[in-house]
């Protein structure tokens, strides 16, 4: 590992290149980078999660904390290693202070792998407009979590209407093993859905997706009740000729009840952070199934037929009213 202080991205670049060579790792090897926005608090949680996601797609990994946006020194902290606590691949820490961590941008674009896929991950509240980040500018996918913001279905909301193909939330992602259980619970069906409730704790965006994703699919009405403190505890399916009960149980599993058959014990998997990132990392075209479940969660006009390109727009939390979480800084 290589540890730069108060340094210029000109020398994490010589850095990461000498690393490169003394680990004999070849980059053209590299599938993607990902790059990692967090603050201070939450770069260990971050580095293990994004560490495993890293495990399976072998990626660039390069993890930016702004901090004290507004102080009046520019600087630049920097970790370069290959292999090590952050994996197998390369990877580069970048601690920016002052002016420096409003363009960010000067500092990772000349680290992106070369003719590589990029996706940005925000650890934190989501930005109010990705726009308002160059790092999600550059990126072709952008991964957000509406779970950490002040207010999650408003920042549900706002992911709708800032929305662009490449956009996904780990809220979705959280859904899947939710959405797999209710197709498999109609692998035997031939009767047509009338109607569904979704179970959960009240202002759950990943119960709204998975309403939105029920509406959207089976063309019904899909009511939310508030039940339990966190995450999904069941979904109800209405059928012309009765009912499916999916229910989550202890020890990572679900019930699965249909009127006349007997019960059903399912997988329900319970993922930890870097495995809702791996997952993210397999798909780096547009998820136009979750466009289509945010339109229906926030009752938003069709979000698929939009541009997939964004222009930077200038954002300055220094002398905005109301910064963008993205990026005020620690």
């Amino acid at each position: 590992m290589t540890t730069l202080w108060d340094t210029t991205g000109t020398a994490v670049v010589k850095a990461l290149a000498a690393e490169r060579r003394a680990a004999g790792s070849v980059s053209s090897g590299l599938a993607l980078t990902f790059v990692v926005v967090v603050e201070e608090s939450k770069v260990e949680q971050a580095e293990r999660a994004a560490t495993r996601a890293a495990a399976e797609h072998p990626c660039r990994l390069i993890i930016v904390v702004r901090r004290r946006s507004g102080a009046d020194e520019a600087r630049l902290d920097a970790e370069v290693l290959i292999g090590g606590r952050l994996g197998p691949g390369e990877a580069a820490v970048l601690r920016m202070y002052g002016r420096l961590a409003l363009h960010a941008e000067s500092v990772v674009l000349p680290l992106l792998a070369p003719d590589a896929p990029v996706v940005t991950w925000w650890f934190g509240a989501p930005p109010h407009r990705i726009a308002h980040d160059p790092l999600g500018v550059v990126a072709g996918r952008r991964v957000t979590d509406s779970l950490l913001a002040d207010d999650p279905l408003q920042a549900l909301a706002q992911r709708a209407a800032d929305y662009a193909p490449g956009d996904t939330d780990l809220a979705w992602t959280r859904a899947t093993t939710w959405r797999a259980l209710c197709a498999s619970a109609f692998d035997s069906v031939s009767s047509p859905a009338t109607g569904a409730s979704v179970h959960g704790a009240a202002g759950d965006p990943t119960r709204a997706l998975l309403a939105g994703w029920l509406r959207a699919r089976l063309a019904v009405d899909v009511e939310v009740v508030d039940a339990g403190s966190s995450g999904l505890t069941e979904v109800v399916l209405a059928l012309s000729d009765g009912q499916i009960h999916l229910t989550a149980g202890n020890g990572g599993t679900a019930t699965l009840a249909r009127t006349g058959q007997p019960d059903r014990v399912m997988p329900l998997e319970q993922r930890d952070l870097g495995d809702l990132l791996a997952e993210e990392l397999r798909r780096l075209d547009a998820d136009e199934t979750y466009a289509q479940a945010l339109a229906a969660a926030t009752g938003s006009e069709p979000l698929t037929g939009r541009s997939p390109h964004r222009a930077h727009v200038w954002h300055d939390p220094t002398l905005e009213k109301v910064p963008d979480p993205a990026l005020t800084t620690t």
